[in-house]
């Protein structure tokens, strides 16, 4: 006698029971998503980086690869390029370091905690253009506070004084200091949600792990490298991931700030993109610009699937 067969849902509702189709119907609305707002624009960019297109004539006019190798050539592209790595990895180091060291301090229990939790939560919530115009303040060539503290500490403005005789750093006036700007403020904006991943991955270290090496006789030291830190790397990894998204991709700093300057010292691909292809007009330039971004960030978000999956498994 042939054994019974499962009977197959009929009906509106028969994906209930088909974990392939359910899968698929609960994907469809983020896969549409993803290629109405990523997808057509990027493949926009190819074309308009394929021709020559401008403000004053948007017509997509094939020229092959010119447009490429003029960007190539452009000393400030190479200059630009090489300003955004230093500007995503001197930032996103800063960032790794004080948020290890303001979640360990936020794991203690002391009075105030809730509002020094929310001061350090307020950078990412506070618009950024907001919180970046605060900083061109701090940053003014005359009027700058943090100048008239080092004057105040003697750090500045006398003879022999460590910083020089000058009564201002002129911070976003000299390359280097400029630099250093907008890193640290960039490094400050991203600082809140590096330590509250942080934060939430210390949580999650099982207490007995820690108290069973603190009876066996190791320091605050030993248990850091010993056995935090080595819990906490596939966390780590996945913030500095995110955070190496956000920073390359990232032009508002910069543009508030410097705009570039000074002498394009602070430029980076992002602000050399916008500046080329929408206030420069050449529409073309700056997508090629543009799509010079998609290889490191295509990367990333390879290494960020991956240590997903890995954080997963274990």
């Amino acid at each position: 006698m042939a054994p019974e067969q499962k009977k197959q849902p009929h009906g509106p509702f028969r994906f209930r029971d088909d974990p392939r189709l359910l899968s698929a119907l609960m994907t469809a609305p983020a896969v549409i998503y993803i290629a109405l707002l990523v997808g057509i624009p990027f493949l926009l960019a190819v074309f308009i980086s394929l021709s020559d297109a401008t403000t004053g004539d948007p017509s997509l006019d094939y020229v092959g690869i010119s447009n490429f190798r003029t960007v190539i050539g452009d000393p400030v592209f190479r200059q630009s390029l090489k300003n955004t790595f230093i500007f995503t990895f001197a930032s996103q180091a800063l960032v790794l370091v004080m948020s290890k060291i303001l979640a360990l301090a936020l794991m203690k229990e002391f009075r105030g905690k809730w509002l020094v939790r929310f001061l350090i939560l307020l950078p990412w919530t506070a618009p950024i253009a907001l919180g970046t115009i605060g900083w061109l303040w701090m940053f003014d060539s005359i009027f700058s506070p943090m100048d008239w503290v080092l004057r105040y500490v003697g750090l500045l403005g006398r003879p022999g004084a460590l910083l020089g005789v000058n009564s201002n750093l002129y911070w976003l006036g000299i390359p280097g200091l400029a630099m250093a700007s907008v890193t640290v403020v960039h490094a400050w904006r991203m600082l809140p949600l590096a330590t509250v991943i942080l934060l939430a991955g210390l949580t999650a270290i099982p207490k007995d792990i820690l108290e069973a090496a603190e009876v066996d006789g190791a320091g605050f030291r030993q248990r850091l490298f010993s056995i935090i830190i080595p819990l906490l790397l596939p966390i780590m990894s996945i913030a500095v991931l995110f955070g190496v998204v956000f920073t390359f991709t990232d032009m508002t700093v910069v543009y508030i700030l410097t705009r570039g300057g000074p002498v394009q010292s602070t430029q980076v691909l992002a602000s050399w993109a916008f500046f080329k292809g929408i206030e420069g007009g050449d529409l073309a330039q700056g997508a090629a610009i543009a799509l010079f971004l998609f290889p490191v960030l295509a990367g990333v978000a390879t290494l960020m699937l991956r240590l997903a999956r890995r954080t997963e498994v274990n």
